[in-house]
């Protein structure tokens, strides 16, 4: 079994809901990534998603991007998030890491390279914002062929008929985002998101989790309840902009991170 699905499996033998982080990629500095991670891991996350700094972050919000901005100038390009999922790997083989990301910097390699080097990396899946399913079988062919679980999109506006191709094609997990916008909004609906993400579950042979909108305990608990698992975002990013070394982003990423924990292990069944 791959690293998401035993971590999964566990979690839902366990009874409990999957935290899955999600930071940028050298922000708020190139040294802080990978103490950030293991921080993260201390507090609780299950899976951590690595967000790939990116030009032109079509879907992310003014969070997520300003703090790509910040890292592709420090240099935080596809390498250094590589080797450092690499060193983040010498002490940890068994949190799950999923890099999210858009669709440029696979093209310039080609899925199959692409693919090779995240696996030999230590990554675990990909989740390509600007990737639609209609596209994703050569893409899902090669990352299988390197155990690279492809981890797709799935929206409120999203059709019957193309819900159905996403949970054909989708591995690892299959993300729900929550509503229709950027990350970092504010239009968090807990109620329809739910009745969706019922209907989503039912269809799906892969975990479910939901992200976007999600920025403090209460909304994380509040969507967990019809999610194997949630994802937080923005709200982390901007919890470490202004750190003053590796160690405060550290030490705020985590602190940012265990109310969430503890709202999630405190649901019914956890």
């Amino acid at each position: 079994m791959s690293r998401i699905a035993t971590r999964f499996a566990a979690l839902k033998a366990q009874g409990r809901k999957a935290l899955v982080p999600f930071i940028t990629a050298g922000d708020p500095s190139l040294e802080a990534t990978m103490p950030v991670m293991h921080a993260l891991v201390a507090a609780g996350a299950d899976v951590i998603e690595i967000g790939v700094p990116f030009s032109d972050p079509m879907a992310d919000g003014t969070t997520i991007q300003h703090s790509s901005e910040r890292a592709l100038a420090r240099g935080a390009d596809m390498d250094y998030v590589f080797e450092t999922v690499r060193q983040f790997r010498e002490d940890n083989q068994d949190t799950p890491v999923v890099l999210m990301g858009y669709l440029n910097p696979v093209e310039i390699r080609g899925p199959e390279a692409y693919a090779a080097q995240a696996v030999a990396a230590g990554v675990d899946g990909a989740l390509l914002v600007d990737l639609p399913p209609e596209e994703a079988v050569e893409y899902r062919e090669a990352f299988d062929r390197h155990g690279l679980a492809l981890i797709l999109l799935a929206a409120p506006t999203t059709s019957a008929e193309r819900m159905q191709r996403l949970c054909t094609l989708a591995t690892g997990y299959l993300y729900y985002v929550t509503y229709a916008g950027v990350t970092g909004g504010d239009h968090l609906d807990t109620g329809a998101a739910g009745d969706r993400l019922r209907l989503i579950r039912a269809l799906d042979k892969v975990p479910v989790v939901a992200g976007f909108g999600i920025k403090d305990a209460a909304s994380a608990a509040a969507m967990a309840v019809h999610a194997d698992g949630v994802v937080v975002g923005s709200a982390l990013v901007a919890a470490m902009a202004d750190a003053l070394d590796p160690a405060d982003a550290a030490r705020n990423a985590a602190a940012f991170l265990l109310p969430l924990r503890e709202a999630l292990d405190g649901l019914p069944g956890a």
